[in-house]
């Protein structure tokens, strides 16, 4: 591991770094890709140059944006906003490198939980949240105003305690020792 600062780290050509306006072209390929609304370009840059509650992340392997991920710190918790992996190395475990290094930003910011939307039909998302401990806690019917969609409501709570913190420090690092060896083999395919 070349450094870790609350979420961010470099190991084998993958590194977790900020997001920068420089980022967005790629960053808007892989949100039209894996969105039917996908955001638009002007709300990624107020997030990542106008909102002091925001932290946005980017995937990079060998200076392409491969992946990214956002959300919001305050009043002592995270929301996820977004989050979205490359078509071609999803299922290879950055995804969840992404979710974790969220939550290790939010430990870092003394946030007790984590929460976030997520579509009803999105089954990977959800099995991801759940593998990283999210919990159901509600219902947004007719969230997504494209579809008329509903969003379950899922948290992680427990971040103030510290058997909690250990267990996400020690996932990060796992994702780390293996996550860069299978984004690289994607990428050679």
């Amino acid at each position: 591991m070349k450094f870790k600062s609350a979420g961010l780290g470099e190991r084998g050509g993958l590194r977790i770094r900020r997001m920068k306006v420089e980022d967005l072209d790629q960053v808007m390929e892989i949100e039209r890709a894996s969105f039917p609304t996908p955001w638009s370009r002007g709300s990624f840059e107020v997030e990542i140059t106008r909102n002091p509650n925001a932290f946005y992340i980017v995937a990079e392997l060998e200076g392409k944006v491969i992946g990214f991920a956002g959300m919001w710190v305050t009043a002592g918790e995270g929301h996820i906003t977004n989050i979205a992996v490359h078509p071609k190395f999803r299922r290879c475990g950055l995804g969840e490198l992404l979710v974790v290094s969220l939550i290790e930003r939010c430990i870092a910011e003394r946030a007790k939980g984590v929460i976030l939307e997520v579509r009803e039909h999105n089954l990977a998302a959800q099995e991801l949240y759940r593998k990283c401990g999210f919990v159901q806690v509600g219902k947004r019917k007719h969230y997504y105003l494209d579809t008329g969609e509903d969003a379950l409501v899922l948290y992680l709570s427990g971040l103030d305690r510290p058997e909690v913190r250990e267990r996400f420090a020690r996932r990060w690092e796992e994702l780390w020792g293996h996550v860069p060896d299978r984004v690289r083999n994607r990428d050679l395919l």
